[in-house]
């Protein structure tokens, strides 16, 4: 979440929620891949829980948690670069902030953030991996995510549905359960590569958006007060 002019303070107060800390390793995986006929097969893991698939019934990368403080955040060591998988998938599922892990919806709809060149003129559609944020913390995410600017681009979306995911396709080779496909971009739900696909990131589609500045959505804002 280090853009051009940005830098991230080392011993910052404010943590994103969806950061990644020291010590929330992958765990060691154990997966499996069950033949569904036709030269099909369904990515599992040997002792599978409910909890390792998202609303769409895909598996997802497991990462441990770290210990959590008395206002129920992580500790450790920030890795700001990264965003753990399971947080990230949480606040994306329920389009919560991704700061504070509060409700994001404002009464002109959600605020997403994005670096320079992250999206062009022409892009359709527009898609995005990072989760939204509350007005009381768009200028304190653009501040401490790497991805960012000071002034970032400011997408005001009134809908966001669920796009697909950023991951890996598994597959058999040298008689293992390997990674055989990396897609450069993210995959949509209902992709023939799905079932056996072992997700990190889950990914939105903006529609109906306004682009603003951070002034602008301040502005904004403002005037429904």
């Amino acid at each position: 979440m280090t853009g051009p002019g940005t830098t991230v303070p080392p011993d910052s107060p404010l943590i994103p929620f969806v950061v990644q800390r020291e010590g929330e390793e992958a765990a060691p995986d154990n997966l499996r891949l069950t033949p569904l006929g036709g030269g099909r097969y369904r990515l599992r893991y040997a002792d599978e829980d409910p909890r390792d698939r998202d609303l769409r019934g895909v598996l997802w990368a497991r990462c441990a948690f770290s210990e959590v403080d008395d206002q129920e955040q992580p500790t450790g060591r920030p890795q700001w670069r990264m965003m753990h998988p399971l947080r990230q998938r949480g606040c994306m599922q329920t389009l919560r902030c991704q700061v504070c892990a509060g409700p994001a919806r404002t009464p002109l709809g959600w605020i997403f953030l994005a670096g320079p060149g992250a999206v062009g003129p022409g892009d359709e559609p527009v898609l995005t991996n990072q989760p939204p944020v509350c007005p009381e913390h768009a200028r304190a995410a653009a501040e401490l995510c790497p991805h960012l600017t000071a002034q970032p681009t400011v997408f005001l979306a009134r809908s966001a549905p669920l796009y697909g995911v950023h991951g890996v396709g598994y597959g058999v080779r040298d008689g293992s359960v390997q990674v055989v496909e990396r897609p450069a971009g993210p995959i949509p739900y209902g992709h023939p590569l799905m079932p056996t696909v072992l997700a990190s990131q889950m990914v939105r589609r903006l529609g109906a958006f306004r682009l603003l500045s951070l002034g602008g959505l301040f502005t904004a804002l403002e005037s429904t007060a």
